[in-house]
């Protein structure tokens, strides 16, 4: 089980916390992830994070697609992982959601399954290198030939000379896309996946698989899930404290994060087995009422997707991770002992020592 290190965006202020990514590398870690929603972006962080770093992998969970051209996507992996010695960068890809792609871009929401399709494929045509870059698909197509063209647009190479093997990972959740998610890439984000949920996605990463029409099976998909990890002295109110530290955020996301017909997280909080929940966590959080929402966030939703409480109780749950199907988890964690323990659990201490 690889370990990898979530970042995530920033807040007010620009923060990076180096030495933490320090640390985690030098207990084994396997990746570190940025994202971006409207403030910081995902991928200068981790131009940072190149330079005073040696081994761990730089991820971004993710690059939203409507915020740079899939050329520029390439273009900014292909840098990075030059700049990192190569073999470094994992271009984490997704849609994000509409209200950020048309309020914040301005990019029209389309259609997202051929919006990814168009955007994966012309990233692998740029690290491959192969020949001009021409892509004919139904979202994109190159060169461009739409409203306002002058018609003189050159099929390019890229100058630099990139990693032609830059992994590609989606953050998908639904049919289409995990099914796109498993023929195209190389490593899967799985929205809202917590231990006993590969039965349900199986099927449709088969079908995917099928479609790729290489060969290809689970054991060529990375599978990283993120997990929260607070370590705490005892359990009872220390563990109720960290779960209703999570909830502000799920309350956000699955009730605020999207519009009322068109969200996502609140999709997969129904998935999950709570419809109900997730009905009143919307209609609270979109009518302003937002502690109320927060305090309709379900223990149970929460410590399903956490690691919290002592070592032991850690331990104990840690096993069913193991055997959830994932190959990775990506830690949401910014205290050392947090990381010091799953270093031990996983055995990502002694891979690198």
């Amino acid at each position: 089980m690889k370990l990898g290190l979530m970042l995530g965006y920033s807040g007010a202020e620009m923060t990076l916390p180096v030495e933490l990514v320090q640390h985690a590398e030098s207990l084994g870690f396997d990746s570190v992830w940025t994202a971006e929603a409207y403030g910081s972006d995902a991928t200068s962080p981790l131009a940072y994070l190149a330079a005073v770093t040696k081994r761990i992998r730089l991820g971004t969970a993710i690059m939203q697609l409507a915020g740079r051209t899939p050329a520029m996507a390439a273009m900014q992996a292909g840098t990075i992982d030059a700049l990192a010695g190569g073999n470094r960068f994992i271009a984490g890809l997704g849609v994000s959601g509409p209200q950020i792609v048309e309020g914040w871009y301005g990019q029209p929401w389309g259609k997202p399954y051929y919006r990814i399709r168009d955007y994966v494929q012309i990233m692998k045509k740029i690290f491959a290198r192969k020949e001009g870059l021409t892509h004919d698909g139904k979202e994109m197509s190159l060169p461009y030939q739409g409203e306002g063209a002058m018609g003189i647009g050159k099929p390019l190479k890229s100058i630099l000379h990139m990693n032609p093997n830059i992994p590609i990972w989606l953050g998908t959740g639904t049919e289409s896309n995990v099914k796109l998610t498993a023929e195209l890439a190389d490593g899967w984000f799985p929205l809202a996946f917590v231990p006993g949920m590969m039965d349900f996605y199986r099927p449709w990463l088969e079908a995917g698989f099928k479609k790729a029409g290489s060969g290809k099976t689970v054991a060529d998909l990375e599978i990283q899930p993120g997990v929260s990890v607070v370590v705490t002295d005892g359990e009872g109110d220390e563990i109720q404290s960290a779960l209703n530290r999570m909830k502000p955020g799920i309350a956000l996301y699955a009730g605020g994060m999207g519009h009322r017909d068109k969200n996502f997280h609140n999709d997969m909080m129904v998935r999950r087995g709570f419809p109900e929940a997730a009905a009143k966590i919307q209609e609270l959080y979109l009518a302003g009422r937002k502690r109320e929402a927060i305090a309709a966030v379900p223990d149970e939703f929460c410590d399903a997707q956490a690691l919290i409480g002592p070592p032991q109780r850690i331990r104990e749950r840690y096993k069913a991770w193991e055997d959830s199907g994932a190959t990775g988890l990506t830690l949401s964690c910014r205290r050392t002992e947090g990381l010091e323990l799953m270093a031990e659990l996983t055995g990502s201490r002694d891979r690198v020592a």
